[in-house]
């Protein structure tokens, strides 16, 4: 069901964690000339430690707290079989809680409606009056990646996914500041703007090199409102072995608005 392929990368959503590793005291060494002299050697690793840790700190800062989200997406979508998709999808969240999607179809009529919450997703298919209730671990065999709720959640919202604390090292250049992380999934190289931190690139390699999955985001196009940088232009990646392509631009979004989240189920609809 192509719009259900959807759906799950819509739904695809690092909230940063934990703190660095402490850094290493610079030590210091006494040569002696003609006179004492204090030298002082630089720790390299400690420096290296001590900005790897401003940086995620400061990533930190950008991290996006919000209770309730709501926004239009216009989504294309190209899948393993090549044909591309386009839809509209209005979604909504209440934090930790709640994540409710409406697809329209190509002529604008309500296509699909998409409930998902920490345990479960329930979807109503307008189409063929029909609807399914499956675990929200569906959604991992969709999106082919190990998402839970909060991992949706941020990738929708804009923050960041899958960073891990045990940072091996960094690379920078004039515009863009790159942490590379290995953690129990992931190796990943996430890249942020150098003057604000915000996310620019996001790239997963599969720590199991015989599964061999590769997962790039890209965020583009940000806008301030109500002092919240947010990410306008998602760009996602999903390959192994076959290739999942998602662009996705919201045209509308706000945070901390009252929202409903109808969701009623018509009787004469069939259970899948």
């Amino acid at each position: 069901m192509k719009y259900f392929a959807g759906i799950g990368i819509i739904a695809l959503v690092m909230a940063a964690t934990s703190s660095c590793r402490s850094t290493k005291t610079i030590q210091t060494a006494i040569a002696k000339k003609d006179t004492a002299q204090v030298i002082p050697v630089v720790d390299h690793r400690a420096d290296s430690m001590l900005y790897i840790k401003q940086v995620w700190d400061n990533i930190g800062k950008n991290h996006i707290d919000f209770q309730t989200f709501s926004a239009k997406i216009k989504v294309d979508f190209e899948g393993s079989d090549g044909k591309k998709n386009d839809f509209n999808a209005f979604v909504r969240i209440k934090k930790d809680s709640i994540m409710w999607i409406n697809i329209n179809a190509a002529l604008g009529f309500d296509a699909f409606r998409v409930l998902v919450t920490p345990d479960s997703v329930k979807v109503i298919n307008k189409l063929n009056k029909t609807v399914q209730m499956r675990s929200v671990g569906s959604l991992q065999e969709v999106t082919k990646m190990p998402m839970n709720f909060t991992d949706l959640q941020n990738l929708i919202i804009g923050n960041p996914i899958f960073l891990d604390s045990n940072i091996n090292s960094y690379k920078k250049d004039e515009r863009t500041i790159s942490l590379i992380s290995l953690g129990v999934l992931f190796k990943h190289l996430l890249t942020v703007n150098r003057d604000d931190y915000t996310l620019q690139n996001s790239k997963l390699d599969d720590v199991d090199a015989i599964r061999a999955r590769t997962a790039y985001l890209t965020y583009g196009n940000y806008q301030s409102k109500n002092g919240i940088r947010f990410s306008t232009y998602r760009k996602i990646t999903v390959s192994e072995k076959s290739k999942l392509d998602i662009v996705m631009e919201f045209k509308q979004f706000d945070f901390n608005v009252d929202l409903s989240f109808p969701f009623t189920i018509p009787k004469n609809y069939k259970r899948k």
